[in-house]
């Protein structure tokens, strides 16, 4: 009888989603073969060939488990071993309630503990077209940079249209540059967080002419145009600013300058708006502007950005820039664990299925894994429940979404079965017990993932 679970399993692209996958099936027994065409074949985004590299920002976004769907997401893959919130633990830096890390220390660590598994090889090759036959066990985790080649291949068999998005990236800027006579370190509500000490953002305020010449500038900045790419709409969560600019003076106001939970110590006020840098690297010699993603073209980014008090003299390390995201139609095409419809063999995993943020593409590159051991090692094959935020964010992309109308999607709690309040509250009783919610919630995910962990 032939033993499968000596035959590797094939994971295409090392990303964050494809390296969890990796991870999870070596730490199972299964010999792996990662499969990353990078540097044979560059990305527009990526800069170097590191494995999980991080194209866009150096956060995993909020670390708070008990009130956080995302902080929750990522206690969850830490208990179920996860190999990229292990490195983003040890590669954290300062930033309030945030897990952020120095991205090249993060996949640097994530590059050298695939490389020394001895289960993991790591092929640098591109895979054009679908994988051979032969490859019986296939997890597909090349995010939104899919090579043209096996994008059209994939989209053949299934006989979809591709569905994309427009992605943008931040610039980051050297601190030295940065006038701390104007600006100060804080961050908002003076939140201590996993590496930090309350004040962790320098934050450059702007008072309302300011603010508004600012935002003139922005709407009259020459932008980039992609007129092949044209009726791509944008992701929500990762607009430009001179599209939330477009929407409203206030947008900007009520988003990523928000002022709420600042003090100016100089003025001795709350600032009007705000503009925020959080640390991009280990040395804190780097600073990343949070949420100022733009298609400015690049002079354009450094006159205008140069309109920011403290930021008069930036140097930049890094300037904006904008790509487009490819994802398939995951709730029509794959079914509960992750496989192709038409094709069992190829699993799914990351951006690419519909799934939005760093920490959510992981996720599904760690439950990939974990479904593609169990089935070389003839076990059932269990999602996990939907009580959990991994059990949630898989059942959005594979069955609860509306495929006519899906679009990538965070983790949320409004993706969670609610909990029933007990019957017979008061009014005062019912409010006090709604404000509970999501620690409630968190605390259901965790002891039912405890369950699921230990069956499966």
């Amino acid at each position: 009888m032939i033993d499968f679970s000596k035959n590797p399993v094939h994971v295409i692209g090392a990303g964050l989603a494809g390296s969890e996958s990796a991870w999870q099936l070596a730490s199972a027994g299964i010999p792996v073969i990662l499969h990353e065409m990078r540097p044979v074949r560059g990305t527009d985004a990526h800069q170097t060939d590191k494995c999980a590299e991080l194209v866009c920002s150096n956060s995993f976004r909020s670390d708070d488990a008990e009130n956080n769907a995302v902080g929750l997401l990522h206690e969850e893959m830490r208990r179920a071993g996860s190999l990229i919130l292990s490195c983003a633990d040890r590669h954290k830096l300062p930033a309030g309630g945030a897990l952020a890390v120095d991205r090249d220390g993060f996949a640097a660590a994530v590059t050298e503990r695939l490389a020394a598994h001895p289960l993991v090889t790591l092929a640098r090759e591109e895979v054009t077209g679908l994988p051979p036959a032969d490859w019986d066990n296939v997890i597909i985790a090349t995010g939104p940079l899919t090579s043209p080649s096996l994008a059209e291949a994939i989209l053949k068999l299934t006989g979809e249209q591709a569905l994309s998005f427009f992605d943008a990236i931040a610039p980051i800027v050297h601190k030295d540059s940065i006038d701390l006579e104007k600006a100060w370190f804080q961050s908002r509500y003076d939140k201590v967080g996993p590496e930090g000490d309350g004040a962790d953002y320098i934050n450059c305020p702007l008072d309302k002419p300011q603010y508004l010449a600012f935002i003139e500038a922005i709407l009259a900045g020459e932008k980039t145009e992609f007129k092949e790419w044209e009726g791509t709409p944008y992701f929500e969560g990762c607009l430009p600013i001179e599209i939330m600019a477009a929407r409203g003076p206030n947008t900007l106001r009520f988003g990523p300058m928000k002022p709420i939970g600042l003090f100016d110590p100089k003025e001795q006020r709350r600032p009007y708006a705000v503009v925020q840098l959080r640390q991009d690297n280990a040395l804190g010699t780097l600073y990343n502007m949070v949420g100022f993603q733009t298609k400015l073209k690049y002079a354009e980014q450094v006159r205008i950005f140069r309109m920011i008090p403290g930021l008069e003299h930036a140097e930049f390390a890094r300037l904006g820039g904008l790509h487009r995201n490819t994802f398939i139609n995951s709730p029509r095409l794959l079914d509960t664990s992750l496989r192709l419809k038409a094709e069992p063999r190829l699993r799914f995993a990351g951006q690419v299925t519909g799934v939005e943020g760093y920490v959510e593409s992981a996720a599904i590159g760690l439950l990939a894994g974990r479904f593609a051991a169990a089935e070389r090692l003839g076990r059932a094959v269990t999602p996990p429940p939907p009580t959990t935020a991994l059990g949630a964010l898989i059942g959005h992309i594979t069955g609860s979404a509306d495929a006519k109308h899906f679009q990538p999607m965070n983790v949320n709690f409004g993706l969670f079965p609610e909990i029933d309040p007990p019957e017979g509250l008061t009014k005062a009783l019912l409010r006090e017990w709604k404000a509970g919610r999501k620690p409630r919630l968190s605390a259901r995910a965790l002891g039912d993932l405890a369950g699921w962990l230990e069956s499966a």
